[in-house]
């Protein structure tokens, strides 16, 4: 039986991408790949949509190994099934955070850092982007915690330069509703990796 096709998903992606210019010819898109559903599916979507996109443009999945035991054959798979080149990086972040410096709200520190070695993979490949999985539920949770921890009116934009790496960020999600990423994942049966962070479910975006 063929499947149908998801359109509000594809359709968000789209409407993104069209407000935003985030893929352009030519570029060549790190993603951001932790092996959670929302950057499967980020990546199982720029896949198919290279295939038939008049944008020429080259892609790579990066995941950041953070120190804590993760199986990450399924992603492995799912790489290599869409033909994307698939890298590595081994860090020592989980055990800084919550060994060396025992965070209370690791959170932030974490983030920094694999912000960094992220980033900094990516150069070394020579991209020029770097495409992460957020999505909108993520932005309007990143809004009200900036509201009520810090006091500031602000979010992530679907679009970055950042100067200082000569790197644009990428969200082409940014349109996606959560529920929408659970019913594509579903429905296009794409393997998802459980979060081996320590912290999972107790932070404060999760009160949020």
């Amino acid at each position: 039986m063929k499947k149908k096709l998801h359109y509000p998903f594809w359709q968000k992606i789209g409407k993104a991408n069209y407000d935003y210019q985030l893929i352009e010819n030519n570029d060549k898109i790190a993603i951001g790949l932790s092996g959670g559903k929302d950057s499967m599916a980020l990546l199982y979507a720029l896949a198919k949509l290279k295939q038939r996109s008049p944008i020429k443009y080259e892609l790579m999945a990066i995941t950041l190994e953070l120190g804590w035991k993760t199986n990450l054959q399924p992603a492995i798979n799912l790489c290599k099934d869409l033909n994307i080149p698939y890298h590595i990086e081994y860090t020592d972040i989980g055990p800084i955070v919550f060994e060396y410096r025992k965070e209370k709200n690791p959170c932030s520190l974490c983030a920094k850092m694999k912000r960094g070695a992220l980033h900094n993979a990516a150069k070394r490949f020579g991209f020029n982007k770097v495409a992460l999985a957020h999505h909108l539920d993520d932005a309007i949770e990143t809004l009200l915690l900036n509201m009520f921890y810090t006091g500031r009116i602000k979010t992530f934009q679907p679009k970055t330069y950042l100067d200082k790496k000569d790197i644009t960020l990428i969200r082409p999600l940014i349109y996606v509703e959560e529920k929408t990423i659970r019913n594509f994942i579903a429905e296009y049966d794409i393997p998802v990796i459980p979060s081996g962070c320590p912290a999972n479910g107790h932070t404060k975006r999760e009160e949020i």
